[in-house]
């Protein structure tokens, strides 16, 4: 399951895998992140990015298809990915199951919650 919290907020998902997604706040392009979670941890599977723009070359390795840029960060698996939330810009997106939702919808409107933290349930 994934756990989100913040001051006040305990959410949990039924989810062993989704895509984190969000819009460049200068650039308006999407990125977007796959995770899977493995042994209470957050594995980062692929990321994408829908354009390139000023300061947003896709990596190295990444490929190029259908317009999006795909690659496969080395990072080691995460025990939390922390989320900024302004509401100066776009707000992330939680994607499973074949459909996104704002993440206001999930954790609650940016000004209510400016700071997340996303982790596999029951990791330390």
């Amino acid at each position: 399951m994934l756990c989100l919290a913040a001051v006040g907020l305990a959410v949990s998902l039924p989810l062993q895998s989704f895509t984190l997604a969000w819009t460049h706040s200068i650039e308006k392009i999407r990125w977007e992140e796959d995770y899977r979670i493995v042994d209470r941890h957050l594995v980062l599977t692929e990321a994408r990015i829908l354009g390139t723009g000023a300061g947003m070359e896709p990596p190295e390795g990444a490929v190029l298809k259908n317009g999006v840029w795909h690659y496969k960060p080395a990072l080691a698996p995460l025990e939390r990915v922390r989320l900024a939330r302004s509401p100066y810009v776009a707000d992330y997106s939680i994607c499973w199951g074949g459909a996104c939702r704002p993440m206001a919808e999930i954790a609650g409107p940016v000004e209510a919650v400016p700071a997340l933290e996303l982790f596999a349930c029951g990791a330390s």
